[in-house]
C-alpha cells in the first residue's frame, strides 16, 4: 500500500521554520474590516508621475517588450552611474559593476546568496526591515541582530556591531534611512562602522532605498566612505522616491567579481527585469527630481503632523530623519505592540504595525506610516488618542 503523501513534510527546514511577515499577516486582517483608516503598508500613496507613466505606455507603443541584456538595459545602468556619483559620491562601470533587478528584495536575496555559505554570519540593526533576517536564513546564513535605541535616534552604534562580530562573520548589512523607525546616521557614525569593517575584513551590504526622503542633514552612503566602495553592495531602487512600487526595479552596484556572481542567480531565476519597467525608471532618473523634490516636502509636513500628535498624547515618538514613518513608544499603555494594535483596529478603525514585527527590538513600538493624506492622519491621530485615553482609565 502507497504511503500516504504529507506535504509538510517536503517542505525544506529552513522555510517551514520561518515566520510570516509580521505585515502582511496584519493585514490580512486589515482587508476583511470595513472603513479602516491605514497607516500601515510602506506604500507613498501619490501615483507615479505622469511622464514617468507615460513613457511606460510610449515603450508599449514602440514594441519594448522582449528580454533586455541579464544585467539590465545598458542606458538604464548609464544614468544610474551618472546619478550617483553627484548624488552619492559613488562611482560604478555601468557596463560590469551595475545590476537591475526585480525590485530591491531581490537585489538583498542574490547578495546574500552569492555571498554566504552555509553558517557565515550576518549582523544587522533591530528593528529592521521584515525580510531582513529571514533573507539571511534563506541564503543558509546566520542573523545576528544589533539593537538600535531611541536615544541614540535609532542609529547603529559601532562599537554594538564590534561586540557581535565573530571568527564567523562574513557581511553587514545596513539600512538608512531605516524601515520602520526612520533613523539615519551621521558621517562620523559611519566613518567609525567603515573601520571595523576593514579591521575584520567584512563585506557590507547597503540598503539606500529612503535615501531621497532623507528630511534634515545629509544622507552619506557607507560606500562612499575611502577604502569602502571595493568592499560594499550598494543597493537602491525606485520604488519610495519616485512612487513606483508596482514597477519593481531595483539595482545593485558593486565590485565586478561580485555584481558577476549576483548576476549568475539573477540569470537562472529572473533572467531580467521587466523592459517597460526598465524603460519608465529611465525617465524617472533623468526628470524625475522636481517630482521627488515635491513628494519629499509633503511627507515632511505630514512628518511633523504625526509627531507632534503622538508626543501630545503621551506616546514617545522621535522626530524620523528619514524615511515615511513613525515609530511612537506605546510601552505606556501597559500593552504589548500586538495587543496595542489589534484592540485600536478593532475599537478605532486605524491600521498600525506591530513594532514586534520588526523584530524583538521593536517590542513596545508602533509603525505608522504618514505617506498618508493630512486629513486622513489628523483623524487617525484624534482616534488614537482617543484610544489611548480609554486604555489608561482601565
Amino acid at each position: 500500500m502507497a504511503t500516504p503523501f504529507q506535504p509538510q513534510k517536503f517542505i525544506a527546514h529552513t522555510i517551514a521554520d520561518l515566520p510570516r511577515s509580521g505585515i502582511r499577516e496584519f493585514f490580512d486582517i486589515v482587508q476583511s474590516q470595513k472603513e479602516v483608516i491605514s497607516l500601515g503598508v510602506g506604500e507613498p500613496d501619490f501615483v507615479t508621475p505622469w511622464h514617468i507613466r507615460e513613457a511606460a505606455i510610449y515603450a508599449l507603443e514602440r514594441g519594448k517588450t522582449t528580454y533586455t541584456s541579464n544585467l539590465g538595459l545598458l542606458k538604464l545602468r548609464e544614468v544610474i552611474a551618472a546619478h550617483l556619483g553627484p548624488r552619492f559620491g559613488v562611482h560604478y562601470n555601468p557596463k560590469n559593476q551595475i545590476l537591475i533587478t526585480v525590485g530591491v528584495s531581490e537585489a538583498l536575496d542574490i547578495a546574500l546568496r552569492a555571498l554566504l555559505n552555509p553558517g557565515d554570519e550576518v549582523i544587522y540593526h533591530e528593528p529592521c526591515y521584515v525580510s531582513y533576517s529571514p533573507s539571511i536564513v534563506m541564503a543558509h546564513g546566520v542573523p545576528v541582530a544589533v539593537s538600535c535605541q531611541a536615544k541614540d535616534n535609532f542609529a547603529v552604534r559601532a562599537e554594538a556591531i564590534e561586540r557581535v562580530v565573530t571568527s564567523r562573520t562574513k557581511a553587514l548589512m545596513l539600512n538608512f534611512p531605516t524601515n520602520p523607525t526612520g533613523g539615519t546616521m551621521t558621517r562620523a557614525e559611519l566613518e567609525k562602522i567603515a573601520a571595523l569593517v576593514q579591521r575584520h575584513n567584512l563585506v557590507v551590504i547597503t540598503d539606500e532605498i529612503y535615501s531621497e526622503l532623507t528630511f534634515e542633514g545629509e544622507h552619506v552612503s557607507i560606500a562612499a566612505l575611502p577604502g569602502m566602495v571595493e568592499r560594499t553592495i550598494f543597493l537602491h531602487g525606485f520604488s519610495k522616491a519616485y512612487a513606483m512600487t508596482g514597477f519593481r526595479i531595483g539595482y545593485a552596484c558593486g565590485p565586478a567579481e561580485l555584481i558577476e556572481a549576483m548576476m549568475k542567480i539573477h540569470q537562472y531565476s529572473m533572467l531580467c527585469a521587466s523592459i517597460i519597467g526598465q524603460e519608465a525608471a529611465i525617465e524617472a532618473i533623468e526628470r524625475g527630481e522636481p517630482d521627488t523634490t515635491e513628494m519629499r516636502e509633503q511627507y515632511k509636513l505630514r512628518r511633523n503632523l504625526i509627531v507632534k500628535a503622538f508626543n501630545e498624547m503621551g506616546l514617545p515618538c522621535h522626530l524620523p530623519r528619514g524615511s515615511f514613518y513613525a515609530f511612537p513608544c506605546i510601552a505606556s499603555t501597559g500593552l504589548s505592540s500586538k495587543e496595542f494594535a489589534f484592540r485600536l483596529l478593532a475599537e478605532e478603525k486605524v491600521a498600525c504595525v506591530p513594532g514586534s514585527a520588526f523584530g524583538p527590538s521593536g517590542e513596545g513600538y508602533l509603525r505608522c506610516c504618514f505617506a498618508t493624506a493630512i486629513d486622513q492622519i489628523q483623524v487617525a491621530t484624534d482616534r488614537i488618542a482617543r484610544f489611548v485615553a480609554r486604555v489608561r482609565k482601565g
